[in-house]
């Protein structure tokens, strides 16, 4: 069995050394409250109307994204967990305020809605074509029409012009 040189096993210490500490730095940013915010406040819209998410209010001197982001830092320096945050900015300003609606009661129906209508639109088109397909085998009857009415309608466009009646 060979032995390893010195120098590789120094370097592969190192090596499991610094992936070690990557890890260890990563793990910690991850748990950080600047990322918790960032977080929170992708989860909540703007109530000034605009439509976006509260972290990305882009307004000059919006009347309300200012108060909500320090209502936001608050309730994280008040040791409040994501949860309650959320159930306080709701009770505060309405279900609107969350960017993703609650998936419990009858705000599930904002889930499952777009779904069953889908669904329900596929079949209905499958439906239909397959009677357009069964209805394009037996074509309409032509209704009779009498000589009289033929020569009348000859005699009123011009004549014969190549069309058939």
């Amino acid at each position: 069995m060979k032995r390893r040189p010195p120098c590789f096993s120094s370097l592969l210490r190192w090596l499991q050394a610094a992936g070690l500490a990557l890890a260890v730095c990563f793990s910690l940013g991850a748990s950080d409250s600047g990322s918790r915010y960032n977080d929170l406040n992708h989860r909540l819209m703007c109530v000034c109307g605009c439509n976006e998410l509260l972290g990305e209010c882009n307004h000059v001197s919006c009347p309300s994204s200012g108060p909500e982001l320090a209502e936001l830092r608050a309730d994280l320096a008040a040791g409040m967990n994501d949860q309650q945050i959320l159930a306080s900015f709701a009770a505060k300003y309405g279900t609107t305020v969350l960017a993703a609606p609650p998936t419990h009661g009858f705000d599930l129906v904002a889930w499952i809605a777009p779904f069953a209508v889908l669904v329900a639109a596929i079949l209905g088109t499958i439906l239909l074509v397959r009677r357009w397909a069964i209805h394009a085998g037996h074509p309409l009857p032509a209704l009779p029409i009498d000589e009289t009415l033929r020569t009348q309608i000859r005699r009123e466009t011009g004549g014969d012009g190549g069309y058939l009646l």
